[in-house]
């Protein structure tokens, strides 16, 4: 017979499980749409209008992120992982039957305000019922999230707008929302919270008033994540460009980055858990994150392809690894009552920076290369170390 401890550890991870489903449903619905270009372009839409479309469900999710924040804040994070899907579900049904471009945009745009919604919640959900050393492990875990809903975009996007159309493509995040909202509806439980203790207004106190340390944290992931979308950006267009690798090749090993990415979020999650400590780490990776994309700067300067190439895998793993990191430090020091809102400013940020990059980091490869580039990121992160706040034991 199971007993009490191993049947709060099954929920525990099966929270988890949901929780990742949810935000890889979420990455799908946000990303995978891009994948529809070629199909878009092809039955003759321009292209201008076809990148507007697809940026639809990304500017939904930056424009509410932090208003979803404030709404799991006040209602919990079960109701949240159930809400946000089945507006995903509903507005991609009603975007696949679309008639005309401009509906079709504003309905990406409203299932991108439903994608934000797993953003903050499930993250709340994992600091709330994992204990403090094993919260980064586990964040690291949810955090894989992202390239996985990628890598799912990518596959079957294209393929099935090819077959069946671009309606049907646009489907498949919606019945992956729609499968979360069912799992969250039967599975989320919300963690408990203090109620009436004497830390109890210790904890509903703004953490943003007279602190600057989750600002510092804010400002530090906004900083390392425009290395991370430089090379996640053009690595494939370098590759193929400067090296001289064919798309095939080139996207392959652009894959295998991904996947060594999201192995290396857990493995620093786990690092974290093991010295008790987020923001130490965090800054370890962030002198990391500026040797490795200084290293690579100089390999493409000088044309040294025997290094770039191990330097470009290096620094694509090296890049993404402080997400979980600042996450998870965020959620913590935000507190229960909090941890909504800080960990939206946390996305909204670093989106903003994200979007950010190619145009300003693409003008700055056309005028001086991509070794411009990869040193102007070397010198943001750079930045980020100093930044890094004193470190917080998680509660």
């Amino acid at each position: 017979m199971a007993t009490v401890t191993q049947i709060k550890e099954t929920r525990r991870w099966s929270m988890l499980g949901l929780g990742v489903f949810a935000q890889a449903a979420s990455a799908v619905f946000v990303n995978g749409v891009a994948f529809l270009l070629p199909a878009l372009t092809d039955r003759g839409m321009p292209l201008a209008t076809a990148g507007l479309l697809v940026a639809m469900p990304t500017l939904g999710l930056v424009c509410t992120l932090i208003a979803w924040g404030y709404v799991v804040d006040r209602i919990g994070e079960r109701k949240v992982l159930i809400g946000g899907p089945l507006l995903m579900l509903i507005a991609g049904g009603a975007a696949a039957a679309a008639t005309n471009d401009i509906t079709l945009g504003a309905l990406l745009f409203l299932g991108g305000v439903g994608a934000a919604s797993t953003n903050g919640a499930s993250g709340r959900l994992i600091v709330g019922w994992f204990p403090p050393h094993r919260r980064g492990l586990a964040m690291g875990i949810r955090q894989t999230a992202q390239p996985l809903g990628v890598g799912i975009g990518a596959l079957a996007v294209p393929a099935v707008a090819a077959t069946y159309g671009v309606p049907a493509a646009i489907l498949v995040p919606a019945a992956m929302a729609g499968i979360a909202a069912v799992g969250s509806l039967i599975g989320i439980v919300d963690p408990p919270r203090p109620e009436h203790s004497s830390d109890d207004a210790a904890l509903r106190a703004n953490p943003y008033r007279g602190d600057m340390t989750l600002w510092r944290i804010h400002a530090v992931s906004v900083l390392l994540v425009i290395p991370q979308g430089t090379v996640w950006t053009f690595a494939l267009l370098w590759l193929h460009r400067d090296v001289g690798w064919s798309l095939a090749a080139a996207g392959i090993l652009v894959t295998a980055t991904q996947i060594l990415g999201a192995a290396g979020r857990i493995g620093v999650g786990a690092w974290s858990d093991r010295v008790g400590s987020r923001l130490g780490p965090l800054r370890t990776v962030a002198i990391a994150a500026v040797v490795s994309m200084s290293a690579l700067a100089l390999a493409a300067w000088t044309h040294m392809w025997w290094a770039a190439i191990p330097l470009l895998v290096v620094a694509s793993v090296i890049t993404v690894s402080d997400n979980g990191l600042a996450f998870t430090a965020v959620a913590e020091i935000a507190g229960p009552y909090w941890s909504g809102r800080g960990l939206g400013i946390q996305n909204t940020g670093q989106n903003l920076a994200m979007a950010a990059v190619p145009p300003v980091f693409g003008a700055l490869i056309t005028a001086s290369g991509f070794g411009a580039a990869y040193l102007l990121a070397a010198a943001l992160a750079v930045a980020a170390v100093p930044l890094v706040p004193t470190d917080r034991r998680a509660q």
